[in-house]
């Protein structure tokens, strides 16, 4: 990795970090979590990562065409675009989903899989509070529903995921390849996961734990999570397919709730893909493309080929002098 890469990326984290607190600052000086700009500030700070890598692209390495080192362009094969991004969206909420199930088979998600008992509370309740009839469909189809309605989130979510996902897997992740790809997988989840911070530390995520713990088990996830949508980022060549892997993911984010047990207490350190215990699908699912070496084979662009033109011989012809 030339000094050049180094100063750059060194520029680009400082940066998505820098604006990350700065835009959380308004939380921190004010109510918090409960700040009715919650929202508008943990959105606007996904864009940081976008922000930073825009700035380094357009006035740092200023490139010919800018969006090659960005993941934006090309988006080709088709086919091959098209397969990634669909295996985005899905994995992403199958990672999610299954962490429930392991959770509940190991004793630390209080899960309700047959009467869905919290999900019928919080209906009970909104239903109560708007003075509503009782929904006439039964409690196994709304879930159902809701699940199906999953993918749709990909595409709801997909510009505040795009905005992280422009810096991390974008241009963080092909900038750190001459690592070697286990490395800068590692590198870039770790990097991803600190710049949380300024929301995980105010109990964001995980609502429980001491700030330290919470942050811990962020960046946990994150590598392990990162790590999937960087094979995504390497394998298309695109940003496009982690994007709304990424967009998906955030969207199921919330199925926790339909089937815990009412009354119950979840422990995001231990349960949900936030936990420990969803890591272990999303470590087995990296453990098999490593083994497998989808990774070896990894496309990731960061530069367009060369104009094509007059193609010179590969070797001067005899009797020619070579200097």
């Amino acid at each position: 990795m030339s000094g050049r890469d180094l100063r750059t990326i060194g520029v680009f984290t400082t940066m998505a970090f820098a604006l990350a607190w700065l835009f959380a600052l308004p939380l921190w000086f004010g109510d918090g979590l409960a700040s009715p700009w919650f929202t508008v500030v943990a959105t606007a700070t996904m864009m940081t990562p976008a922000i930073a890598a825009l700035v380094v692209v357009f006035f740092m390495e200023r490139p010919q065409r800018k969006a090659w080192p960005l993941g934006l362009w090309p988006l080709r094969p088709v086919r091959r675009f098209l397969v990634y991004s669909a295996l985005g969206i899905f994995v992403s909420i199958a990672l999610v989903v299954v962490a429930l199930p392991v959770g509940a088979l190991l004793g630390v998600y209080p899960a309700d899989f047959t009467n869905f008992s919290a999900f019928q509370q919080t209906l009970d309740e909104q239903a109560g509070t708007a003075g509503a009839a009782e929904i006439p469909l039964p409690i196994g189809a709304l879930i159902a529903i809701q699940i199906a309605v999953l993918p749709l989130s990909a595409l709801l979510n997909l510009i505040p995921a795009l905005g992280e996902e422009l810096g991390w897997r974008g241009w963080l992740l092909p900038k750190l390849m001459p690592l070697g790809t286990l490395p800068a997988l590692l590198v870039s989840g770790v990097i991803w996961g600190l710049w949380h911070a300024p929301l995980i530390l105010l109990g964001y995520n995980y609502p429980d734990a001491p700030g330290w713990l919470g942050l811990t088990a962020m960046v946990g996830m994150c590598v392990l999570v990162g790590a999937v949508f960087g094979w995504l980022r390497l394998r298309s060549g695109s940003v496009w397919p982690a994007a709304l892997a990424h967009a998906a993911f955030n969207g199921a984010g919330g199925t926790y709730l339909l089937f815990a047990e009412a009354g119950e207490h979840v422990d995001t350190t231990q349960a949900t893909i936030l936990g420990w215990s969803g890591w272990i699908v999303p470590l087995a699912v990296v453990v098999v493309l490593i083994a497998t070496r989808q990774f070896a084979s990894a496309k990731h662009p960061s530069t367009p080929p060369p104009k094509t033109g007059r193609r010179l011989p590969a070797h001067p012809p005899t009797g020619q002098e070579t200097r």
